[in-house]
C-alpha cells in the first residue's frame, strides 16, 4: 500500500518517538515535537505508540491514497479535507482508494500528525525511523517530503483491519460513493492537553538557578515571554526581559535535554525542543515539565507564554497521571474498534 505526495507542504517529515542511546556520540533523540498528538493519532488507528507518523508544520501537503486506508489526524487544525469533505480531528477515518487528502489555512496550533494503520514504512536507522534534517538520517532519505514521493505503509493491526472491512461492507451495502467514513466517537477535548487555553508553562528549578540575579529570577516567573520567529525544531527563542547572572561565568558544557531552558549571553531564554543538541555551555534557568512540552510544540511564533514553578515530584505525578490516562484510552479505543460493528 502506498500514498503519493502531490504537494509536500511547508515542512512534512516522517517521525517516530526518536532514537535513544546515542547521546554519548552527540546524536540527539529527535522524533515528533508533540508527543501527545502523535501517540494519540497512532492509538486511534490501532498502531503501537512507536509507529511512524507524518509530522506536518503550518502548511500541510496534498496526498493521494492509492488504496483505502484507516487514518487519523491529531494536533493542529490545518483545515484538512478529503475530496473537499472536512476531515474530523482526533478520531479514526477511513479514506477510500483514489481519494486526495488536502490541507488549507492553519486555524489553530502549528503541527498536525497523520497516522496510518500499520504506520509509514521507512528503513530503521540507529534504532529509529525519524527524520533528522541536520544529519540527513532516517525518514525518506533524511529529508522533508518532495513532490512524487511514495509513502509505503506497514501491516494493519487486527483491530484496524476488522474495522476497515466492516466499513467497506457498509459502503457496499449502502450503494453510496462514500470517499471518507468516520465513527461518532473521538478523543474528547478533556483528555487532551489544554493546547489553546493554557499559556502558563510549568517548569522545575535548575541547579543553575542560583547563578542568576534575584531580580532576573523574579522576572522569569512574573513576566511573559514571546516565542520568536527565530524558532524551530531545535529550540524556541524567547523575547522578553533580559535575564542576567550574578557575576560573569566561564564553565564547561553540560548535558541538556528536551525542555531545558538555557540563557545565552544576550539574556533571552531558549527552550530546547526535539532536535536539541546533547550538551550546552549556557547556564540553565529551568526545565519544562514533560506534560507541557506538547503545548509548546503547538505554539506559533508570536505566542505569549509565562512560567510557573513546580517541584520535581509534582512534575513526575503529572506525567504519571497522563501516562495512566493514555494507557486507559488505548485499551478503550481497541475495545471500541474490535466491537463497534458498523458504528
Amino acid at each position: 500500500m502506498s500514498i503519493e505526495v502531490i504537494r509536500p507542504g511547508l515542512l512534512s517529515t516522517v517521525q517516530d518517538e526518536g532514537r535513544t542511546g546515542y547521546r554519548r556520540y552527540g546524536i540527539h533523540p529527535g522524533g515528533v515535537m508533540d508527543t501527545f498528538a502523535a501517540r494519540a493519532a497512532n492509538m486511534l488507528v490501532g498502531n503501537s505508540r512507536h509507529a511512524v507518523v507524518l509530522e506536518m508544520t503550518m502548511t500541510g501537503p496534498e496526498l493521494r491514497f492509492q488504496e483505502s486506508q484507516l487514518v487519523s489526524l491529531c494536533g493542529a487544525d490545518l483545515t484538512a479535507t478529503v475530496d473537499h469533505m472536512p476531515v474530523p480531528l482526533w478520531r479514526p477515518v477511513l479514506v477510500r482508494a483514489g481519494s486526495v487528502l488536502k490541507f488549507g489555512p492553519c486555524r489553530h496550533g502549528l503541527r498536525v500528525y497523520l497516522a496510518i494503520a500499520g504506520g509509514i514504512a521507512v528503513p530503521e536507522v540507529m534504532g529509529s525511523r525519524s527524520t533528522d534534517l541536520k544529519t540527513g538520517l532516517g525518514g525518506v532519505e533524511g529529508r522533508a517530503l518532495r513532490v512524487g514521493d511514495l509513502l509505503s505503509t506497514g501491516e494493519n493491526s487486527g483491530e484496524a483491519q476488522g474495522w476497515m472491512q466492516r466499513m467497506e461492507r457498509k459502503v457496499e451495502e449502502s450503494a453510496l460513493d462514500h470517499r471518507m467514513l468516520a465513527p461518532a466517537w473521538f478523543l474528547s477535548e478533556r483528555e487532551r492537553p489544554d493546547y489553546y487555553g493554557r499559556s502558563v508553562i510549568r517548569v522545575m528549578e535548575s541547579k543553575d538557578s542560583l547563578l542568576f540575579s534575584q531580580e532576573s529570577l523574579v522576572q522569569f516567573y512574573v513576566e511573559k515571554y514571546v516565542i520568536s520567529p527565530q524558532s524551530d525544531r531545535m529550540g524556541y527563542r524567547l523575547q522578553g526581559s533580559r535575564l542576567e547572572l550574578e557575576q560573569p561565568l566561564d564553565r564547561l558544557s553540560d548535558a541538556v535535554t528536551y525542555g531545558t531552558v538555557q540563557v545565552p549571553p544576550d539574556g533571552q531564554p531558549i527552550i530546547l525542543m526535539a532536535d536539541h543538541q546533547t550538551i550546552g555551555g549556557y547556564p540553565v534557568i529551568a526545565q519544562v515539565a514533560r506534560v507541557d512540552m506538547p503545548i509548546l510544540a503547538q505554539a506559533k511564533p508570536g505566542t505569549r507564554i509565562a512560567f510557573e514553578q513546580i517541584t520535581h515530584d509534582q512534575a513526575g505525578q503529572l506525567y504519571m497521571k497522563q501516562e495512566r490516562n493514555m494507557q486507559l484510552i488505548d485499551k478503550l479505543i481497541r475495545r471500541r474498534m474490535a466491537g463497534m460493528g458498523g458504528a
